[in-house]
């Protein structure tokens, strides 16, 4: 592809992520445009440890909390039709969904 849209969706909710990309993947079918993915971009993990004792004292345990987020990347071919219906599409809140052109 020469010139093409590229979408980069990212979450934590892996099964709003995943909905959302194959709406856009069948939005660019419906249109006749080429399209790449939604292929999975690594996972990144935020970990962080706590105290359970908020004065120190006592036994040293801890608390384990982590973050998963996902991502997906998709390429569209840029045509005008598709990419009016991508963009009127209703994202939910905790979806960034991200839109560039590349040459």
């Amino acid at each position: 592809m020469p010139q093409y849209a590229r979408i980069k969706l990212t979450s934590a909710n892996v099964e709003q992520l995943d909905r959302l990309a194959w709406e856009i993947k069948g939005i660019a079918e419906k249109a006749g445009v080429k399209s790449i993915g939604p292929q999975p971009l690594p996972t990144k993990t935020l970990k962080i440890s706590t105290r359970k004792a908020p004065t120190g004292e006592g036994t040293h345990t801890f608390d384990h909390w982590q973050l998963r987020i996902h991502r997906r990347l998709i390429h569209v071919e840029p045509n005008e039709r598709a990419m009016r219906q991508i963009t009127r599409l209703t994202i939910p809140e905790d979806v960034r969904i991200e839109l560039t052109l590349v040459s």
